[in-house]
C-alpha cells in the first residue's frame, strides 16, 4: 500500500473518530429536543411555516397576521417548559404484598432541595397499564408536597409502580418535557387462600415422624421377624432368633420416608373452563401449599415446564401472584403428572389440582403416573359446583366450586 493510501486510511479513521465523538452527543440532544414536541405542536409548525411561505409570495397580509399569531402562541407555550423540576421524590408504599381485592395504600413525596424555587408542575405515576396525575403547587427552596394515593386490586397480579415522572408542560398541551426519578416498584398482588384446621395434610414419615404401613428389607423402624429369603442382607440377621429356631431369621423393617409435599398445578388452558375456574385452582393451591408449609413439610409446585419458587409462605404466594396460563404445547394435566413422577421420585404427598375440563379418564392416568407409594389428593376446580368427594383409583377426588368449600372438603378427605 502506498504513503499517499495510508495517509487517506488514515484520515478516513480520523474522521470517523471525530464523528463517533461528536455526532453522538449532538445526536442526542438533537433526540431531547424533538421529544418535548406533541404531535399538536408538529402541526402548527408546518402550518406558520405554510403561512409565512405562502403569505411573503403571495402578498396576503391575512396569511402574515395568521402566521404571526400561530407563531407568537408557539413561542409563549415554549416557555412554559423553562424552569427545573429536580424534586428529590420519594414514593413509599405501606405494603408491597397484598390480597385480592384490598387496597394498596401509598404516599408519594416531592421536596425542592435546590436554592431556587419550582414551578408548579404535573407528576404521572404509572400503575400497571394505567397511571396517576398529580398537580405540584410552586414549591419554595426547603418545601415539600405529598401526595395520598391507594391503588385498588380486582385480581392477581405483580403490578409495577412507577418509574415517578416530573411533566413540565403548557396549558394548551403542545409542549411536554418529561423528567423520571425514581425507581419503579413491584406490588404483588396475593391470591386470596383460607385457613383450616385438623389433620396435617401429610404424614410426617422420617426418621422423627411416623412410620408407613410399607414393609421395607432395609430402613430403621424395626416391625417384625421373617424367615431368609435368597437376596436378603446378611447384616440383618437375628442371630439369636436363628440360634433358637434352628431357621436364618431376617428383620424387617416398615418402609419410612421424609415427608415430601409435593403440589401439581396445571396452568394450560384447556384444562379450564373459564379463568374463574384457574384463579380458583390457584387459590386452592396456595392454601394447600401454605398449609403444609405450616406443618414444617417440604414443599415444591411443579406446574408446566418449571419448579415454583416455594420455600417459604411469602416466596410461594408472590410466584403465584405471576402465574399465567401456559403455551398450549406444554402439555396438559397427564403430562404434567409424568414429570411430576420424573422429577420428584421421593415425593409422600401429592396433591394434584386443575379444572373441571380435566374428566375422570384423565385424572386416573395422571395418578397413576405419579410415584409408586405417593397419598395422592386431586382437587378439581369448578365453578359453582357443589362440594364432593369421589374415588378414582388409589386417589382422593375433591370438587370444590369456591374456595371456602375447600376446609369442609379436605376433612371429609382425613376423616
Amino acid at each position: 500500500m502506498t504513503t499517499d493510501a495510508l495517509g487517506a486510511a488514515a484520515t478516513a479513521a480520523d474522521r470517523r473518530a471525530w464523528l463517533a465523538e461528536h455526532a453522538g452527543p449532538a445526536l442526542r440532544a438533537l433526540r431531547g429536543v424533538l421529544a418535548v414536541v406533541r404531535p399538536v405542536a408538529w402541526v402548527l409548525i408546518a402550518a406558520a411555516i405554510v403561512l409565512w411561505v405562502f403569505g411573503n409570495m403571495l402578498g396576503w397580509w391575512e396569511l402574515t397576521v395568521a402566521a404571526v399569531v400561530v407563531t407568537t402562541v408557539l413561542v409563549l407555550c415554549v416557555l412554559f417548559l423553562i424552569g427545573r423540576t429536580a424534586y428529590d421524590v420519594t414514593l413509599d408504599l405501606n405494603r408491597t404484598r397484598v390480597v385480592v381485592g384490598e387496597r394498596a395504600v401509598g404516599a408519594l413525596t416531592l421536596a425542592n432541595t435546590g436554592a431556587r424555587a419550582i414551578l408548579p408542575s404535573r407528576v404521572l405515576l404509572p400503575v400497571g397499564s394505567g397511571r396517576g396525575v398529580f398537580d405540584i403547587h410552586r414549591l419554595a427552596p426547603g418545601d415539600s408536597a405529598e401526595e395520598l394515593f391507594a391503588i385498588p386490586t380486582s385480581r392477581r397480579a405483580v403490578v409495577k409502580v412507577g418509574p415517578v415522572s416530573v411533566v413540565r408542560g403548557d396549558p394548551l398541551g403542545l409542549f411536554e418535557r418529561v423528567h423520571r426519578r425514581d425507581q419503579p416498584v413491584d406490588l404483588f398482588v396475593h391470591p386470596r387462600t383460607v385457613n383450616f384446621d385438623g389433620q396435617s395434610l401429610g404424614f410426617l414419615r422420617d426418621l422423627e415422624g411416623l412410620p408407613a404401613t410399607d414393609l421395607s428389607r432395609d430402613d430403621v423402624s424395626f416391625h417384625a421377624l421373617r424367615e431368609y429369603q435368597p437376596g436378603d442382607d446378611l447384616r440383618h440377621v437375628h442371630w439369636k432368633s436363628t440360634a433358637r429356631t434352628g431357621d436364618v431369621m431376617m428383620r424387617q423393617y416398615e418402609e419410612t420416608r421424609r415427608s415430601h409435599f409435593v403440589i401439581g398445578l396445571t396452568t394450560n388452558p384447556a384444562d379450564y373452563r373459564d379463568d374463574e375456574e384457574f384463579e380458583l385452582s390457584i387459590s386452592a393451591a396456595g392454601s394447600l401449599g401454605l398449609r403444609a408449609l405450616r406443618d414444617s413439610q417440604r414443599v415444591e409446585v411443579r406446574v408446566q415446564q418449571r419448579l415454583l419458587p416455594s420455600a417459604t409462605g411469602k416466596q410461594f404466594l408472590d410466584s403465584l401472584s405471576a402465574l399465567s396460563h401456559s403455551g398450549a404445547r406444554a402439555g396438559r394435566m397427564v403430562d404434567l403428572a409424568g414429570v411430576v413422577a420424573a422429577t420428584l421420585p421421593t415425593a409422600s404427598v401429592v396433591v394434584l389440582v386443575c379444572g373441571s375440563r380435566v374428566d375422570a379418564n384423565d385424572l386416573r392416568a395422571a395418578c397413576s403416573r405419579l410415584p409408586f407409594g405417593a397419598r395422592v389428593l386431586a382437587v378439581v376446580a369448578e365453578s359453582g359446583a357443589a362440594p364432593s368427594l369421589r374415588r378414582i383409583g388409589e386417589a382422593n377426588v375433591v370438587t370444590v366450586g369456591a374456595l371456602d368449600q375447600l376446609a369442609g372438603a379436605l376433612r371429609k378427605v382425613l376423616a
